[in-house]
């Protein structure tokens, strides 16, 4: 069934003034004191404070277990403080804190009736130089020395590993799902590519089927890997970069999906 309607949420761990000026629904996760217009989500069955290891995901789990409504049509979605939903009229325009606002997303685009999920438009980790994949990611090499000199190799596994911890990913996805773990560990040993932000627009069906999939499969992880060892922006936020990879790869193999533009907007 079509909506018209979107609603998006967008996260952040600060106040930053240039949100405050979107017509989005401010969220504020984290310890900061945040204004009384910003959704909060220390209430009722929370997460928050996981938020240092889950970043933004505790505002969605907190969505799931207390705002989601299941029988609405209309579109929701997510970004965050520094990453928006742009139109797709503004690709090619130069978009700073100054216009965010003239061109911010702001409800469904035209051809949305024909898919039921919106990600973002991908990133490719291609491209990191030798030195840097010699300092960051040795255990790697020295488990596959090919590394060095076949570009194949230079794939979404390796880049986890060489970021976020070496061999949390395996770990991860050994937790998973029968019915998704060789189709996971595939696709993050054969692509260079990835939807980033843990942003996407969907109806409430399907970010359901999604939640389902991923927090129990989080929790699981947790009990492997605890928080305990996790130090470092990059590493500590370890759950949530997880999330961000598993969201690439859920969104395509069970939704009929658009990738959209975004920006990254400095404040």
């Amino acid at each position: 069934m079509k909506s018209n309607n979107l609603e998006i949420f967008c996260v952040t761990n600060k106040k930053i003034p240039h949100i405050e000026k979107t017509n989005y629904q401010i969220v504020g996760v984290g310890k900061h004191n945040f204004p009384d217009n910003y959704l909060k989500c220390d209430t009722k069955d929370n997460i928050f404070f996981k938020e240092k290891y889950y970043s933004e995901l505790t505002f969605h789990y907190w969505y799931w277990k207390n705002l989601i409504k299941l029988n609405n049509n209309d579109w929701v979605g997510f970004c965050q403080k520094r990453r928006f939903w742009i139109k797709s009229s503004s690709i090619k325009k130069k978009i700073d804190i100054n216009n965010i606002n003239e061109h911010l997303l702001n409800k469904p685009e035209k051809d949305w009736d024909k898919f039921e999920s919106i990600i973002c438009e991908p990133i490719n980790v291609n491209g990191a130089k030798k030195m840097k994949i010699i300092k960051r990611g040795w255990r790697s090499i020295i488990k596959n020395p090919l590394i060095l000199f076949d570009d194949t190799y230079h794939n979404l596994k390796l880049h986890f590993n060489m970021h976020h911890g070496f061999g949390n990913l395996d770990l991860a996805i050994d937790l998973l799902d029968d019915d998704d773990k060789n189709d996971f560990n595939t696709y993050v040993n054969t692509n260079t590519k990835f939807n980033p932000h843990i942003m996407f627009i969907t109806k409430a069906e399907i970010a359901n089927k999604w939640f389902n999939k991923l927090f129990p499969w989080l929790e699981r992880c947790e009990k492997k890997i605890g928080f305990k060892n996790l130090s470092g922006y990059d590493t500590k936020r370890l759950y949530a970069y997880l999330a961000e990879r598993y969201l690439s790869f859920w969104f395509k193999k069970y939704t009929a999906y658009k990738e959209h533009p975004w920006v990254f907007i400095q404040n």
